[in-house]
Formats: structure tokens, C-alpha cells, sequence
């Protein structure tokens, strides 16, 4: 749970729910107030189970934002398509996008790997060494265990902004604010179909490229906090099911819309609602011209509009029907 945030779609499957069993958010929900009954419910200002990261208020008064993924061979990955240095970079990834959803950044870096016998190991670790270099954190610790399946652990800590901006939330939403989509969707399931179906290319494609080594949007999500979003999310589990978190969770409908360059280039329009594991923010915002223009400054690529928040009680639309079910959840 990294602020009980799945770590995204199995990339051994085509993704979709699982029939069946208690999903994930319900068995979080168990979890967390269990955790709150023995004394674990967070402090006033803090944040705990059930956005993209926890916020804690440490003994000196100073804040730090937490987050921590699982990849697992089978589920999230796939040994078969995915090299050692592949599936690190992934980890650690998948761990900071938590952090860029909130509009802020990783400092520190802790990775934990179940190893099976012959697993190279140190490429691995050589992954997730590139990944952190290119976010700029520092792995710092972890642990070691041998074990029959491959799972990889990472825990990414970053200071709260000093700057007096609040953190990202999912809950932060009104309705009349404009949502948007920080780059193009689908392209990781569409490397997945491609990867399945052994016509993968090398170099590798855009798709591949983007399931195999995922980028973290750690700079959009820093200037859309300054640039005053109110709300986001990372793309996990699909931009459907993300979006419909982000609605949930600040009480308010939407009213999406496809457009031009939001399914990426090689995908479907299925893909791009339900695949999941792009690691793009959908963001909300009341600014949506600062939030533009800010990108441009910064030399980000302009943000896709993804329609606009509504009142709760018009529900949640895509171009004008109800948005169709899918995306990714575990079951039990």
C-alpha cells in the first residue's frame, strides 16, 4: 500500500477485473481500520491510508511524504519479456509516480527483492540504480531474501515542499475544474500485446518501451501543484478507473472526453481507458491556462484536456454515455 496505491495491473495478463472475491480497495479499507484500532490513525495534518502516499509529521515538526510498491513476477512482470535491468527500473518507478502524484519528489530510496536461485540480482539492482539516477533520489538500504517467486519491494521517501503550496491530493476536486492528462495513454498495454505476441521490436517501439521502462512524472506533477491544481492521480490501473478514484475520492461526477493524442500511438481506445500501468497524473485544476502555460515554461509537453469535474449527482460520463466499467483491481 503505498498510501494504499496498487502498484498497477498484472503485466502478464491483458489486465480487466478479476471475477470474483473481495477487490483490493475493499480489503484496504479492512486493513486500515484495523491498523486505526490499535492506535494507528494519523495525526491531525498527516495523511494515512487511501491516496498515492501517506504524509507523516516527523518529531522536529518537518513533513515527509511515503510510498511503497510490490513487483511481482506473473503479476506485474514477466521474466519471459522483461530483462533483470527492465523489471528494477520498473520498481522503482512505479514507486516514485506515488510521489509525483502529489506534486512532489523522492529523496531517498529502500528496495527489498525475494530472489530465486540464479536470478541475476545485481542487474536488477543496476535498474534501479538508472531509474533513481534519472528521478535524482538514492537508494539507501533495504533487505535481501531468497524465495521461490521473484517480488521486488521499493520504499521512496521525499520532503514535503517548503513553499507553503499544499500537497496533491485526490480529494482535492470541485466541480467546474478541468481535468487533464499529463501525456498519452495505453501505450504500456499496447507493448504488453506486442511484447505477448513475441513481435516486439529492436530497438524495441514507442509501446514497448513504454511497458518495459515506465517514467515517473515527477516535474509535471511539481508544476501543477505550483501552477495550483487542486487534484491528481497516477494512471495505475487504468485511466477509467483512475479518474473514477480521483472522482470518488473528492465527491464530485465527471464529464470525460477522448481526445486528439490522448490514446497513444500503437493503442486502442480500450487500451488507453482500461490497460493501466502508463504512470501519466490525470490532474484537476481550476486554472486550466495557468496550468498550460506553466507546462510550456517549464518544457513539459502540453497537458491533454480530459473534460471537466460536475456535480456528484450527473454522475460520471464518457463522451456523453456512462463510462463503461474496466481497469485493473487484485481479488481475493
Amino acid at each position: 500500500m503505498a498510501g494504499a496505491d496498487p502498484a498497477g495491473p498484472p503485466s502478464s495478463s491483458s489486465g480487466g477485473l478479476r471475477p470474483g472475491g473481495d477487490d483490493e480497495f475493499t480489503v484496504i479499507e479492512r486493513l486500515r481500520e484495523r491498523f486505526e484500532a490499535h492506535g494507528g490513525a494519523v495525526a491531525p495534518g498527516d495523511l494515512g491510508i487511501g491516496d498515492d502516499a501517506a504524509v507523516v509529521t516527523l518529531p522536529d515538526g518537518g513533513q515527509v511524504v511515503l510510498a511503497t510498491d510490490l513487483v511481482v513476477d506473473g503479476v506485474h512482470v514477466d521474466r519471459g519479456v522483461s530483462a533483470p535491468e527492465d523489471i528494477g527500473w520498473k520498481a522503482l518507478m512505479v514507486t516514485v509516480s506515488d510521489l509525483a502524484a502529489m506534486g512532489t519528489a523522492p529523496d531517498y530510496a529502500l528496495l527489498s527483492v525475494v530472489v530465486p536461485a540464479g536470478f541475476p540480482v545485481e542487474r536488477l539492482a543496476e535498474g534501479v540504480a538508472q531509474a533513481a539516477e534519472a528521478v535524482g533520489c538514492r537508494v539507501v538500504g533495504g533487505d535481501l531474501s531468497g524465495g521461490d517467486v521473484l517480488v521486488v519491494s521499493v520504499t521512496a521517501v521525499g520532503a514535503v515542499p517548503d513553499d507553503g503550496l499544499p500537497l496533491l491530493r485526490r480529494s482535492g476536486a470541485a466541480p467546474g475544474d478541468h481535468l487533464f492528462a499529463t501525456g498519452p495513454v495505453g501505450g504500456s498495454a499496447a507493448g504488453l500485446r506486442l511484447l505477448g505476441s513475441g513481435r516486439a521490436a529492436a530497438p524495441p517501439e514507442g509501446p514497448i518501451i513504454s511497458q518495459l521502462r515506465p517514467v515517473a512524472r515527477v516535474a509535471e506533477g511539481r508544476v501543477a501543484r505550483r501552477a495550483g491544481a487542486s487534484a491528481a492521480i497516477d494512471v495505475s490501473d487504468g485511466l477509467g478507473v483512475d479518474a473514477v478514484h480521483l472522482a470518488e475520492a473528492s465527491g464530485v461526477g465527471l464529464a470525460l472526453v477522448v481526445v486528439d493524442g490522448l490514446v497513444a500511438e500503437g493503442a486502442t481506445r480500450l487500451e488507453a481507458l482500461t490497460g493501466g500501468e502508463d504512470y501519466e497524473l490525470v490532474v484537476a485544476t481550476p486554472h486550466p491556462d495557468r496550468l498550460i502555460e506553466a507546462f510550456g515554461r517549464n518544457g513539459l509537453r502540453t497537458p491533454l484536456r480530459l473534460g471537466r469535474c460536475v456535480e456528484p449527482g450527473r454522475g460520471i460520463t464518457l463522451d456523453g454515455d456512462p463510462l463503461p466499467a474496466g481497469g485493473w483491481s487484485h481479488r481475493w
